[in-house]
């Protein structure tokens, strides 16, 4: 399967959805849902990389209000989360992948990635 987002084809999608986008076909392809108190951002590489995504604050914020206890962010945004308030980072449960497997083990807790 192969899902191209080519850049700028439609504002406020593609590429920081990447991880989100692989997650929901591994959950298909697995038969198993994702983890539901979870939220997720960043752009993935095709030899399965995280790459940095923009809007940190933004998505925090998003996340909380959804009512999400866990968040996995890009690694190279680690300092964008940092510098947020604390009370935007309070109570969470923060992760942080430099590849997919990262974002794997915490979508899917006790699974092991194909």
């Amino acid at each position: 399967i192969h899902v191209h987002c080519p850049e700028g084809a439609t504002p406020k999608d593609g590429p920081s959805a990447g991880v989100t986008m692989t997650t929901s076909l591994l959950s298909l392809a697995l038969e198993q849902p994702a983890r539901a108190d979870m939220a997720m951002t960043g752009e993935v590489s095709l030899n399965g990389k995280v790459l940095p995504v923009g809007g940190i604050k933004e998505k925090t914020i998003a996340a909380r209000r959804a009512g999400c206890k866990a968040i996995v962010f890009p690694l190279a945004n680690r300092r964008d989360f940092d510098e947020l308030p604390e009370y935007l980072r309070e109570g969470l449960e923060v992760h942080f992948a430099s590849e997919y497997r990262d974002v794997f083990r915490v979508a899917f807790p006790g699974q092991v990635l194909p």
